[in-house]
């Protein structure tokens, strides 16, 4: 047996779902992290520019500052959508696996192997 498989098999049945929320989570920080930074970077120039008296300076900033609101707006709407449909997704996994048992320890057992005889020819290509 494997490392991958027996680190899953002494960790338990939950152990692959957590990883994959684990894994999720960190995504969705990182990328909530950069369009946070970049969204207070573009309010900081806003309003380096706010007293500016030119028109076409006083237009375009209005128009930055109504992207910048749909953006956070369209942001959180999606992060609400993808929250939704992990939770989902997850629940119709596991719903699946108590209902159909073996076939999920078929799945898995066959996954293990295709990825070990992935590993082992490239380990034997010297990758």
């Amino acid at each position: 047996m494997n490392t991958a498989t027996s680190d899953i098999a002494t960790r338990g049945p939950h152990a692959e779902v957590q990883a994959a929320r684990e894994a999720s989570r960190q995504a969705r920080a990182a990328v909530r992290q950069e369009v946070s930074t970049l969204i207070a970077e573009v309010e900081k120039l806003l309003r380096c520019v706010r007293a500016a008296a030119d028109p076409e300076v006083a237009r375009a900033r209005a128009e930055v500052e109504s992207a910048v609101a749909a953006t956070k707006r369209a942001l959180a709407a999606r992060v609400y959508q993808l929250r939704r449909q992990a939770s989902d997704t997850v629940e119709a996994s596991d719903r699946y696996v108590r209902e159909q048992p073996w076939q999920a320890i078929g799945a898995a057992a066959i996954s293990g192997f295709v990825i070990a005889l992935l590993l082992g020819r490239r380990r034997m290509n010297g990758l």
